[in-house]
């Protein structure tokens, strides 16, 4: 496995603006970390499950389409250019304005299954950096788990940093996105030079 692409994909993708991380900081801004940590660890929930059911999904194909690996790791590639773009060509919107009701555990949880990045990078991770090297419940496991550590993580790190961090961007975004960008060019470049 090529682990320093694997965790700068896993780095880039959890901890770059998406649903997750703007909501865990503005419910930070709005009510304090303590309240937020409930809807992080919601986060981190349903992260786990979607992180397991995109194992078993990528492994079911694998199973029933066994060319499907060398498909999927180019499109898992191909993502990761994509990402690189979108972060790239991202601009600031300004604050989002969320009324501050759902922040809750359920909320956080809930989120996952309609959040497309990450169910987008649930498939791309696991079937481009984890299925190559390993089948076993056990490490299916054991890698859901970490990835919905890193999950959870990154959405409590919005949280702590919330008001700083959100001055950081606003301040470096563009900086910010370009080297976000390039490292997820990197990841791209080094699966594809290993298929």
């Amino acid at each position: 496995m090529p682990l320093l692409s694997f965790l700068l994909y896993v780095f880039v993708t959890s901890f770059t603006p998406g649903p997750n991380n703007i909501m865990a900081m503005l419910f930070a801004n709005k009510f304090g970390l303590k309240k937020t940590i409930r809807f992080c660890l919601g986060v981190g929930a349903g992260f786990f499950v979607i992180m397991l059911l995109s194992s078993y999904f990528n492994l079911l194909l694998e199973n029933f389409i066994p060319k499907i690996q060398f498909v999927m790791t180019i499109l898992g590639a191909a993502y990761m250019l994509y990402l690189a773009i979108k972060i790239i060509m991202s601009k600031d919107n300004g604050k989002d304005n969320d009324g501050g009701k759902n922040n809750s555990f359920l909320t956080g949880m809930l989120l996952q299954f309609i959040n497309p990045k990450g169910i987008l990078y649930g498939i791309t991770a696991i079937s481009t950096f984890i299925l190559p090297y390993h089948h076993s419940n056990f490490s299916l496991i054991l890698y859901s788990l970490f990835l919905a550590f890193v999950g959870f993580m990154s959405t409590f790190c919005w949280s702590v940093f919330g008001s700083v961090f959100q001055k950081f961007l606003s301040k470096y975004r563009s900086q910010f996105n370009i080297i976000m960008a390039l490292l997820l060019v990197y990841s791209a470049v080094s699966i594809l030079v290993d298929i």
